[in-house]
């Protein structure tokens, strides 16, 4: 082994395409010197920086928008609204190509407590509607802030996003909410 770990690299690959068991005799330490050698350099690696992760801003009425896209936003309920809501068995989607304003009724969430209208944290455009949700609309209670998203909407002015509230806000508003 050791003659193997002096050797090139091509004795290094040899070693690693071997079945498992020339490995399995290896200490961990050995393993990883042999890893290091057969891996190319870091700098080898171009890894580089993108946008940042998914963005998502909140409004006080519990909607969400996620901007994390350039071409569209998407919009739904939060987490908070879901679990508030209970079950949801109903969701009434808005019509694609729709323009709308900041604050227009885009929707509706009905659940087995009580029913509520999902307002547009932005204007813009109505891109796309979640259809899923007409078959399956607990796919919110599932995943309020993922798979269970209302809307894709272009955003007409990139400044009404402004005045939302981001996650760590948001996470505050609602646990003051709660204390009342």
């Amino acid at each position: 082994m050791a003659a193997v770990i002096a050797g090139s690299g091509a004795a290094v690959a040899k070693l690693l395409q071997r079945p498992a068991q020339g490995l399995a005799r290896c200490s961990r330490q050995q393993y990883l010197r042999l890893r290091a050698q057969h891996i190319q350099p870091a700098a080898a690696r171009s890894f580089t920086a993108g946008r940042r992760g998914p963005e998502k801003k909140y409004t006080e009425d519990h909607e969400w928008i996620d901007i994390s896209s350039p071409d569209s936003a998407s919009i739904g309920i939060s987490t908070y609204a879901a679990k508030a809501l209970g079950d949801v068995v109903y969701v009434e989607l808005p019509v694609v190509d729709t323009e709308v304003k900041k604050g227009d009724a885009i929707g509706a969430v009905e659940s087995v407590k009580s029913a509520s209208d999902i307002m547009t944290p932005v204007g813009g455009t109505i891109l796309e509607v979640n259809s899923v949700l007409e078959d399956k609309p607990g796919t919110i209670n599932k995943s309020p802030e993922g798979d269970g998203w209302l809307a894709k909407i272009k955003v007409s002015d990139a400044a009404e996003l402004e005045g939302l509230m981001d996650a760590e806000a948001y996470r505050a508003f609602t646990e003051e909410v709660d204390t009342k």
